[in-house]
């Protein structure tokens, strides 16, 4: 299987004064197409730079990431944000949706940055939202849906552009467990249908979801295990 994702010798470091914080200390890793891979690690441990790096939000002080066949780490911002709008779709747990508009409205906001039709913006808005199962709440606001509504609407928004991966930041973290369990639920069959998923988290409980588990400590890997599927939870 081809890897979607390859970091080499990838470290990025913040400088604080006359300080150097190394965020990630030159890390190896590949992640396959069609993985689901969660990245835990305690505060401090580098999650949140790594996620960074991944979603093309930040670039790395040296190393390599090669994206879906291409070298992002020397990129500038407007590559980017091109990037980030073509091969990733976020999902985070803020929601981060527009308040005055409706679910349809917010999912299809990415195809207005992609320069689609309005027409074709509508039929591909429907067709995620009805495959997160809100086929009956596309002209609803946020303030009309609930916690789990919203993050479903998210994660319709994040699927629009047929990105190449997921990449999920603490997804559950503002739903209650059995939201979060119907969430966790709609992963696993997104990645079924041939997703690669990323989800960043700190529990253990969502990050069991996942097929592979990569633990982060002081900008290191600490640990890269994968799961057999008896004991990833049934959904």
């Amino acid at each position: 299987m081809s890897n979607i994702i390859t970091l080499e010798a990838l470290s990025k470091f913040y400088y604080v004064g006359a300080e150097t914080i190394q965020a990630v200390r030159s890390i190896d890793l590949s992640i396959s197409r069609n993985e689901y891979v969660a990245i835990m690690g305690p505060s401090g441990s580098g999650k949140s730079t790594m996620m960074n790096v991944l979603g093309c939000l930040d670039t790395p002080t040296s190393g390599k990431y090669i994206l879906n066949s291409q070298d992002v780490s020397k990129l500038g911002d407007n590559q980017l944000a091109d990037i980030r709008n073509r091969e990733i779709g976020f999902v985070f747990q803020t929601f981060n949706l527009l308040p005055r508009y409706s679910a349809l409205d917010n999912v299809t906001l990415p195809l207005v940055y992609a320069g689609m039709s309005k027409e074709k913006r509508l039929e591909r808005g429907r067709e995620v939202l009805t495959r997160v199962g809100l086929e009956d709440r596309m002209d609803h606001k946020p303030n009309e849906l609930s916690g789990g509504q919203r993050q479903r609407v998210a994660l319709a928004r994040a699927l629009v552009n047929h990105p190449s991966i997921i990449l999920a930041d603490e997804p559950t973290g503002n739903l209650d467990s059995k939201t979060s369990e119907d969430i966790l639920k709609l992963f696993d069959e997104i990645q079924q249908q041939g997703n690669t998923l990323i989800i960043v988290t700190h529990e253990e409980e969502i990050a069991r979801h996942a097929h592979r588990i990569i633990r982060l400590r002081d900008g290191s890997i600490e640990a890269d295990t994968r799961q057999e599927a008896d004991e990833v939870p049934e959904g």
